[in-house]
């Protein structure tokens, strides 16, 4: 634990486990994030930082105090061994940033200092990270579904403005049905096993696709286990939630996101490649959307990322932010080397649709040597 004051900012930063957090900061900081007006996105409540503390031994967080005596503020993240620093949960988080009062007095340059941190990197910084955005090397949209009307509004809105989706997917979900058996949908699933099929599914994916297993990173597949085990009553701002499409009582498509009460991030999405001709995915969005409201989540966002299903899904999105803040001197160098010039290359690929489709192809081939 290291106690400092910021020279030039009326703030005294404590910088802490999270698991060190006491009753009357986590309390402050939920009252913050209410405050902020943001969408309660659940990555960013103090629950996915504790969470994260208990798997990541470099988490930490900044906690900004004010004249007044109380938390102004909260900075979650990683600390490497020389300095550089990372968005907590970083190459898993949907949304990253400070969570800051109104009343604090800081800028990114400090808040760095005080933190011993040459850089720090992030690649979903929320809008609202003022203190950060300005160091944005790149934005992107990440789509969202907004059911706060309800689903009956959110479906009207897809009948009228893609009728052919909406008419292809109900279809496709009657045929499985009738050809397969009996469809049953489940949102919040606590059968172990079904997580394990979920987990087993991506996996696969990620090596059919060519992209590195994340499952394959023990400290992330315990994290998600972890969460899976918490329930809102017991963790509002950030439990993990299973939903599982069933034909004939076994499972053809499953997702695990995290929730907290107004807002499901949708984070790893899966299906039988068996079933894929009735594109148990999509079924199993439309029925995931439709449980959602019911529960009281006014939106479910897709996560950063093109794809398909996202734009025939979304309603809108929320924009969100990569790149680093980098401190001058030795470290700010060291980071420069070793970073920028692959995320410069891949912003390159990303934005020439042509070169991204031969780039996904090629991975696509690495995927198939590799399961041979």
């Amino acid at each position: 634990m290291s106690d400092v004051r910021v020279r030039g900012a009326a703030a005294r930063i404590r910088v802490v486990r999270p698991g060190e957090l006491d009753a009357g900061e986590i309390e402050r900081w939920r009252e913050l994030r209410a405050l902020s007006g943001a969408p309660a996105n659940p990555f960013m409540e103090p629950e996915f930082s504790l969470a994260v503390g208990r798997v990541r031994p470099g988490a930490r967080v900044a906690v900004i105090g004010g004249d007044s005596g109380g938390p102004v503020g909260f900075f979650p993240y990683e600390r490497g061994p020389l300095g550089q620093g990372r968005a907590i949960g970083f190459g898993v988080s949907d949304s990253q940033g400070p969570v800051l009062g109104p009343q604090h007095a800081l800028t990114a340059r400090e808040l760095l200092s005080a933190c011993s941190l040459g850089s720090w990197e992030f690649d979903n910084l929320e809008a609202g990270g003022g203190l950060f955005v300005p160091d944005a090397a790149e934005a992107f949209d990440s789509p969202v579904i907004d059911i706060g009307q309800g689903y009956e509004a959110y479906e009207a809105a897809l009948r009228a403005g893609s009728p052919k989706f909406f008419r292809t997917t109900t279809a496709k979900e009657r045929r499985l049905a009738r050809q397969a058996g009996e469809v049953r949908f489940v949102f919040d699933e606590r059968d172990p096993a079904a997580l394990r099929t979920l987990m087993a599914w991506k996996s696969a994916q990620y090596r059919r696709t060519g992209r590195r297993d994340r499952f394959a990173k023990e400290w992330i597949s315990t994290l998600v286990r972890q969460l899976a085990a918490d329930r809102p009553d017991r963790a509002p701002g950030c439990s993990g939630v299973l939903s599982v499409l069933y034909v004939a009582d076994r499972p053809v498509a499953a997702h695990f996101g995290l929730r907290s009460r107004t807002v499901l991030s949708c984070w790893f999405p899966a299906y039988d490649t068996g079933f894929a001709k009735y594109s148990p995915g999509l079924i199993l969005h439309l029925r995931m959307a439709e449980a959602a409201a019911g529960a009281g989540i006014g939106l479910l966002d897709l996560g950063r990322g093109a794809a398909e299903y996202k734009d025939a899904l979304k309603t809108g999105a929320l924009r969100v932010y990569e790149g680093a803040s980098v401190r001058r001197g030795p470290r700010a160098a060291l980071y420069r080397l070793g970073r920028e010039p692959s995320r410069r290359a891949h912003s390159f690929v990303r934005d020439r649709p042509k070169l991204a489709g031969c780039a996904q192809r090629a991975l696509s081939q690495v995927g198939r040597l590799r399961d041979r």
